[in-house]
């Protein structure tokens, strides 16, 4: 082996170390600022359910006992228009069917 290929393999070891190096650095990093997050999380939980003790408690919201109909229903009380008669009011206001 030539001192060119030992200088070569020397190389592309400390690469290789280096970049095996970076990777635990960087995990720990990556750990530590998942830690953080989870840690933060806990407070803000540990926060809200503190404030939610001390309120008083609210009832629950009544729902609204008649909702506005959505475009396309029926109305209560409306009877169902026969398709003929639909197609001909159709005809009669000017589209074509």
């Amino acid at each position: 082996m030539t001192k060119e290929d030992r200088d070569r393999a020397q190389a592309r070891a400390d690469k290789m170390a280096k970049a095996a190096e970076d990777a635990r650095s960087g995990k720990a990093e990556r750990d530590a600022s998942a830690k953080a997050v989870l840690d933060n999380m806990a407070k803000l939980k540990a926060l809200r359910l503190a404030r939610e003790a001390a309120e008083p408690q609210r009832a629950p919201a009544a729902r609204a006992a008649a909702k506005k109909p959505r475009a396309g229903t029926k109305r209560q009380g409306e009877k169902p228009v026969a398709l003929s008669e639909w197609l001909a009011s159709q005809q009669n206001g000017g589209r074509r069917t």
